[in-house]
C-alpha cells in the first residue's frame, strides 16, 4: 500500500511538472512575442505611472516561486511586495520625468487591508512634491475609494457603481453541522480569556456577548478612520458621510457627484482632456507616455548602496507554525535562523521586524520571541505591524524597542486556548470505524485520533492537566507582554483577555508606540541605530530548499487541476472548518480577517 501511495504521488508531481513547464513555456514565448510585436514602455519627460492593482501586493516577498502561478490558465501572475511599492512612490516622487500618477483600479490584484492604508500615506507624501494624483474608476468598493481619496481629481464612469455602506463582520459557525455530523468540540481556556473567540465556531451559533462587543468595536473603529481621512481629503463632514451612509444615498454616480465624493462623470478616454489641463504633453501620436507602476519598478529599479550600513528587514506573514516548513507561514525554525541571519550581519545596524500574523502555535512563538530577544540586545528592533499582529503576533512583538502599528491593525488578542475534536458518534455510528486500545498506564492514550478525531473523551485528571497547561502559557504570554512593554502586570490582564484592539487603540494602551507603516519604522530604527544620515535598506530572507518548494506546489498544483471548481470549493470550506481542529498543543492565534470593501 505504502508503494502505491508513493508511486501515485510521485506520478502525479510529474504530470503537474509536465503541465507547468509546457505552461511556463507557452508563457514565457507568449510573452517575448507580445514585448517583440508591441511597444516598449519608456520613461519621457511627460510620464504618469499608472497604479492598477494589476499586480498583487504582498506584506512580505512570497517564499513560494509558484505562489502566483494560475494553474488553471498556466500563466504567472505578476505581483510585488510593500517596501518595493513605498521605494519606488518615493523614487517617483524625485524623478522629474514622472509628472503624476494616474490611479485606475482595472487589474486583478489585491491588496492587504494595512498596505491598503500604507499606500495611502505613501501616496499623501508623494502630492506633498507638487505632484499630482487624479483617480478614475467605472465603479468604487468602498476599499478602492479609500484609496482614491487621496487624489486632486476623482472622476467616475457616468453609468458606473458606487459603494457607501458602511462596514460588516460576518461570522461563520460550525456548531451545527458538527452536531449533525455527530461530532463534539471540547474547549480548554483560562476563564479570563473570555474574549478568545478563535474556538466560538466551533462551539457557539452565534456571536458571544465579549466577542459582538469586541467585533462591534473593531469595525466601529475601521469605520473611523475611513471616514476621518476621506472627509480630510475630499473636505467633507464625518457626521455626513455616516448619514450618507445609514440612508443608501450614494448608490447612482449622479448622487456620489451630488455629495462631493467625486468631481466630474466622464468616460475613459476624456481623462486625456484631463492629463492636457494638468500641463502634461502629449506624444507626436497624441496619446499620453502611461507606464504602469510594474513596469515603472523594471524601468526605474530601486537601487541600494551596500557599502553603506543598512537597516535590515525580517518578515513574519502567516500562521505561526512550529519547526520549519516551505509555504508562507511563519515557521519558528525557519524565521529563528532569518533573525539570527539579521543579528550575525555586522552591515545591518537595525532591524525592522515585519510581523502580519493571526498567531498560531503558543510554543513557536516562544521559540520566535526568543530570538528577537537575543536580536534586540545586539542591536535596535522596531517591529511594524501590518494588517493583523495578534495573539502569537503580538507575542512575537512584544520584545521590540518600539512597535509601530497602522491605524488599521488588528492587534492584541493576548489569550490561549486549546481544543480537542471527539466524535465517538460519527467514528462507530456513521463510518463504521471502532477501536480498542491496549496500554501500560492510565493516561498512555490520551490524545489518540483517528481521522483527526479524539478516540476517547478526557476524564478529569486530564482535563485538569490540560487546564493546568493552558493556564501556564497564558501566564508566561502576559509576563512576556509586562516585561517587553515595561506595562504593569495588573494593566496587561486587564487589556489581555484575548481581547483584540485596533492600532489606535494599541497606542493608547501601550500596546504600541505609534500609529505608521514600514516607511516610520525604518526611519525610527535608522534613527536609533544612529545611521540616518546614510543606510540603505536590506530584505533579510529565509533560506528556502527549492527542491521541497518546488515539489509542494507541484502536488498542490496538481490537485488544483484535477479538481473541478465546486470540488474546490467545498474543499476551501472544509478545510477553514477544520483549520482550528488540528492545531495541537496550545494556541495563541486570533481568527479575524477584516475587510474594508
Amino acid at each position: 500500500m505504502k508503494f502505491w501511495k508513493v508511486f501515485l504521488a510521485t506520478l502525479l508531481a510529474i504530470l503537474a511538472s509536465g503541465l507547468i513547464m509546457w505552461g511556463s513555456s507557452m508563457f514565457f514565448f507568449g510573452l517575448i512575442a507580445g514585448l517583440s510585436a508591441g511597444n516598449q514602455p519608456k520613461l519621457t519627460s511627460d510620464t504618469i505611472v499608472k497604479i492598477d492593482l494589476a499586480e498583487t501586493i504582498s506584506d512580505a516577498p512570497s517564499k513560494d516561486p509558484f505562489a502566483n502561478f494560475d494553474y488553471n490558465t498556466m500563466t504567472m501572475n505578476p505581483s510585488t511586495n510593500l517596501l518595493k511599492v513605498l521605494q519606488t512612490l518615493e523614487a517617483a516622487e524625485k524623478d522629474e520625468r514622472v509628472k503624476g500618477i494616474y490611479l485606475n483600479f482595472t487589474g486583478t490584484g489585491s491588496i492587504t487591508t494595512g498596505g491598503l492604508e500604507e499606500l495611502r500615506s505613501a501616496l499623501l507624501s508623494f502630492k506633498e512634491s507638487g505632484k499630482f494624483i487624479v483617480a478614475y474608476n467605472e465603479a468604487y468598493s468602498q476599499g478602492s475609494y479609500y484609496l482614491a481619496s487621496v487624489a486632486d481629481k476623482i472622476y467616475l464612469h457616468p453609468e458606473g457603481g458606487f459603494s457607501w455602506t458602511g462596514l460588516a463582520q460576518t461570522n461563520i459557525f460550525f456548531k451545527g453541522a458538527l452536531d449533525n455530523l455527530g461530532l463534539g468540540v471540547e474547549v480548554f481556556r483560562p476563564t479570563v480569556c473570555k474574549y478568545k473567540s478563535a474556538v466560538e465556531p466551533y462551539i457557539r451559533k452565534e456571536f458571544s456577548p465579549e466577542n459582538r462587543a469586541q467585533s462591534q468595536m473593531m469595525v466601529d473603529d475601521m469605520w473611523a478612520v475611513m471616514v476621518e481621512q476621506i472627509a480630510a481629503s475630499r473636505s467633507l463632514d464625518p457626521a455626513t458621510l455616516n448619514k450618507l451612509a445609514d440612508n443608501l444615498e450614494v448608490v447612482f454616480p449622479e448622487e456620489a457627484l451630488k455629495h462631493g465624493f467625486v468631481n466630474g462623470l466622464i468616460y475613459e478616454h476624456e481623462m486625456e482632456k484631463v492629463f492636457a489641463d494638468l500641463g502634461v504633453k502629449a506624444q507626436e501620436d497624441n496619446t499620453y507616455n502611461i507606464v504602469s507602476l510594474g513596469e515603472y519598478m523594471t524601468l526605474n529599479p530601486v537601487l541600494s548602496l551596500p557599502v553603506s550600513p543598512a537597516v535590515g528587514i525580517v518578515y513574519a506573514e502567516g500562521t505561526v507554525m512550529d519547526g520549519e516548513g516551505a509555504d508562507n507561514n511563519v515557521y519558528s525554525v525557519n524565521v529563528s535562523e532569518t533573525l539570527r541571519k539579521a543579528r550575525e550581519n555586522d552591515n545591518i545596524k537595525a532591524v525592522v521586524f515585519r510581523v502580519n500574523s493571526p498567531g498560531g502555535s503558543a510554543l513557536a512563538s516562544d521559540v520566535i520571541w526568543k530570538e528577537v530577544e537575543l536580536l534586540r540586545a545586539k542591536k535596535p528592533v522596531i517591529v511594524s505591524m501590518g494588517s493583523y499582529a495578534a495573539s502569537g503576533g503580538y507575542y512575537i512583538s512584544a520584545p521590540a524597542d518600539a512597535i509601530i502599528a497602522d491605524r488599521l491593525t488588528l492587534t492584541g488578542s493576548i489569550g490561549v486556548f486549546g481544543m480537542m475534536l471527539e466524535g465517538g458518534d460519527l467514528l462507530e455510528k456513521k463510518l463504521g470505524i471502532t477501536t480498542d486500545v491496549v496500554k501500560t498506564n492510565k493516561a498512555a492514550d490520551m490524545g489518540q485520533s483517528v481521522l483527526g478525531i479524539n478516540t476517547r473523551k478526557f476524564n478529569e485528571q486530564e482535563r485538569k492537566v490540560f487546564i493546568r497547561s493552558v493556564d501556564k502559557v497564558y501566564e508566561t504570554f502576559t509576563s512576556r507582554v509586562a516585561t517587553g512593554r515595561n506595562l504593569p502586570m495588573e494593566k496587561v490582564l486587564d487589556i489581555a483577555q484575548g481581547r483584540v484592539w485596533s492600532g489606535v487603540r494599541a497606542v493608547e494602551l501601550g500596546l504600541a508606540d505609534s500609529n505608521g507603516g514600514l516607511r516610520e519604522a525604518i526611519a525610527l530604527a535608522a534613527d536609533k541605530a544612529n545611521i540616518s544620515d546614510n543606510f540603505h535598506v536590506e530584505e533579510v530572507l529565509e533560506d528556502m530548499d527549492p527542491f521541497m518548494t518546488l515539489m509542494q506546489q507541484l502536488n498542490s498544483g496538481a490537485i488544483s487541476i484535477l479538481l473541478d471548481k465546486d470540488t474546490r470549493e467545498a474543499v476551501s470550506l472544509y478545510k477553514s472548518m477544520k483549520e482550528a481542529m488540528v492545531r495541537e498543543g496550545v494556541q495563541a492565534y486570533c481568527p479575524y480577517t477584516l475587510n474594508i470593501d
